[in-house]
């Protein structure tokens, strides 16, 4: 019976995360339209950091609780932090894989575009340098406080660019759109808007606590680390706005909301959800040898693999998609039953 509730509660966990989101997005959409932020601009900032929050709130649980368990000391406690703290960096870097290759992918198989190269690239850029910089910064084995700012210090950068971006895109279309081409304004709308923001970060948060707590059960009973269980079940379900998000855009064709969306995602993800974890943790972030010779290295791949082509011709193809989600596909593979091999080929014992 308490295996059953424990799957059971780990399923509320992941609908309330996706029903939070999606009342969270809606409210939050609702703002940006208000002020008649560009779509691109929208997905990069507004919809990133809003269905990111599901991933914010779960690693920075897991990095809480880790931190507990290492005060707290007793028989065990530095390996049961490391493990509690794995959830919390797996879900993190697994998320901007889940993105990129599971996500963006399909947007890319069922409605490739033509992309703003303007736009496009500095986004790309931040991306990638942040992925390098907490590859490189957690070599030595964990995320000191120093990479946590540089990290923090790229997510700046990245805001203030969409800013710049958001202004010159604007000052491009002669100002602010006309007042007829935006929601209607009422004591009504503001008070939804503001009950799906305030209700849905509250079922977020609550989700997200069922699934850390239950997430940790479930590899236990699996006799797994909770970092591939971070980095696979927790990932793809913290993910579920985004993919919810990039199904609605491909369906309504409009395709770059939700390329905005992951990027920004992807930021958010490498950048303000693991430094918050070092801080929150209190410094020097254990990071395993499996994020630095696995998760790192495939992120940044499969970031390259979406990016780089995409720059050069100004446009997504399918073969990317396709490229893109086998490389997942393999990556799971790998991560579930191949782990053991992969990392005896750098001489560690996994």
């Amino acid at each position: 019976m308490e295996t059953v509730l424990m799957y059971l509660l780990f399923v509320v966990g992941v609908v309330l995360i996706v029903k939070g989101g999606d009342w969270f997005v809606d409210g939050a959409v609702w703002v940006a339209e208000v002020t008649k932020i560009p779509k691109f601009i929208i997905g990069a900032t507004v919809i990133s950091l809003a269905t990111t929050l599901p991933e914010i709130i779960v690693s920075t649980i897991a990095a809480i609780e880790g931190h507990g368990i290492l005060t707290a000391g007793g028989a065990d406690a530095i390996a049961a932090s490391q493990d509690k703290v794995g959830m919390a960096i797996g879900n993190g870097i697994g998320s901007v894989i889940c993105n990129t290759a599971m996500i963006l992918a399909i947007s890319m198989i069922f409605l490739p575009i033509a992309v703003g190269r303007r736009d496009f690239t500095p986004k790309a850029a931040f991306l990638t340098a942040a992925i390098v910089a907490l590859f490189c910064f957690s070599l030595g084995g964990s995320l000191s406080i120093w990479g946590a700012v540089v990290l923090l210090l790229i997510f700046a950068l990245y805001i203030a660019e969409n800013i710049r971006s958001a202004k010159k895109n604007q000052s491009l279309e002669g100002g602010v759109a006309a007042e007829d081409e935006r929601p209607e304004i009422t004591k009504k709308s503001v008070t939804m808007n503001i009950l799906r923001v305030v209700v849905g970060a509250a079922a977020i948060v609550g989700g997200s606590q069922l699934l850390v707590n239950n997430a940790s059960k479930i590899a236990a009973s699996w006799g797994v680390s909770e970092a591939i269980i971070g980095v696979t079940i927790v990932a793809v379900g913290t993910s579920l706005p985004e993919l919810v998000t990039a199904i609605s855009s491909v369906i309504k064709k409009q395709a770059s909301m939700s390329v905005g969306n992951v990027i920004g995602a992807n930021v958010i993800d490498t950048t303000l959800i693991l430094a918050v974890c070092s801080f929150v943790y209190g410094g020097k972030l254990p990071v395993s040898a499996q994020n630095i010779y696995l998760d790192f290295p495939v992120a940044l791949l499969v970031t390259l693999l979406a990016t780089v082509p995409t720059i050069i011709g100004k446009k997504f193809y399918r073969w990317q998609g396709v490229l893109l989600f086998a490389i997942y596909i393999a990556y799971l593979l790998l991560v579930t039953i191949g782990l053991p091999w992969y990392l005896s080929l750098f001489g560690i014992a996994a």
